[in-house]
């Protein structure tokens, strides 16, 4: 994606200090040149209040309101990357789509993404946020994420970015065999990062490393 003049932003929201963000993740050992690329690119603080915006470019989650927070750059990048390791995947589901830019940051590295939400104005600010970009390629669903999005599955990978004390079975079986699921599990500070690969005889799971992430709830809001 070029950048949009209107989004390179100034000051704390400028390109060099998008320069140094993509060197603190290839510090931390984010190795996907592609990846980077993207996230340099990215807007980030559109994403984010205005009062936050000079903030938008440091490695740390922020929040964005309604109890929910826009992921840490490092743990987008690294799950992005568990994600993508391997063959490419075309149909990726995102689950707690959130502000939107995970998946704006999916968007342009796969073929489709379905996101799902389960809180309405974050789906509405995040569908226009997404247009703005002009990132097409994403259908949105408001909908209780733990349940996935069935009706379009199966998904080559699945991208979860709230944590359930246990992985759903249900989007275990929204994987296509040979699939990834990229999610953080487990409650309070005990969260670990999982990669589970769906083989023809079941499915194989790795922890990759602790995390912290906002619990994973049922319902809509």
């Amino acid at each position: 994606m070029t950048i949009n003049p209107a989004h390179r932003g100034i000051g704390m929201t400028s390109q060099r200090t998008r320069e140094r963000l993509i060197n603190r993740l290839r510090e931390s050992g984010i190795c996907n040149t592609g990846i980077l690329e993207v996230i340099r690119n990215t807007p980030r603080h559109i994403f984010v209040d205005e009062a936050l915006a000079s903030r938008a470019y440091g490695d740390t989650a922020l929040p964005i309101g309604y109890g929910q927070t826009i992921s840490q750059p490092y743990v987008v990048a690294r799950m992005t990357e568990a994600l993508l390791e391997g063959e490419l995947p075309a149909r990726v589901l995102e689950v707690g789509a959130g502000s939107g830019y995970q998946t704006a940051v999916l968007a342009q590295l796969v073929k489709q993404v379905f996101a799902v939400e389960r809180i309405s104005q974050l789906v509405s600010k995040a569908r226009e946020r997404l247009r703005e970009l002009k990132l097409y390629n994403v259908q949105w669903r408001h909908h209780d994420g733990t349940w996935g999005w069935p009706q379009n599955a199966p998904y080559d990978a699945i991208l979860v970015a709230a944590a359930p004390p246990e992985v759903p079975r249900a989007l275990l079986e929204q994987l296509a065999v040979g699939g990834r699921l990229v999610i953080p599990v487990g409650c309070g500070h005990e969260q670990n990062l999982l990669r589970v690969i769906r083989t023809p005889n079941g499915y194989e799971q790795e922890t990759l490393e602790a995390v912290s992430f906002v619990p994973l709830v049922g319902g809509r809001g």
